[in-house]
């Protein structure tokens, strides 16, 4: 494992629904940790919805390894926010996570 690959800062949250005073939903945020990692890029779709074109853009995101993460999270990187798809346990070695995840643009 090439530590130099590592050259990304990404924040991990859950995304949780609660109730104002008044009754509403509302949605906060709960960071889970912040990590170094290695991007690529998997893929980038078009397609036409509500008459509008949107981009879907698939990533991998390589962390050392880290218990306690799942697709009901979310990765925020610079601002943008990432909808986790899969964690993978790369070669069930328990060094590092691939997470592989979807940005809509």
């Amino acid at each position: 494992m090439n530590p130099a690959l590592f050259k990304h800062r990404i924040t991990i949250f859950k995304e949780l629904s609660k109730e104002d005073e008044d009754g509403f939903p509302v949605k906060t945020r709960e960071d889970i940790c912040s990590v170094w990692t290695a991007i690529k890029t998997v893929r980038g779709t078009e397609y036409v919805e509500a008459a509008a074109v949107q981009s879907e853009n698939t990533y991998r995101f390589i962390i050392r390894y880290r218990e306690g993460i799942d697709p009901r999270m979310k990765i925020d990187y610079k601002g943008r926010i990432f909808d986790i798809e899969s964690v993978l346990n790369d070669d069930e070695l328990r060094k590092t996570l691939t997470i592989v995840a979807k940005e809509r643009v």
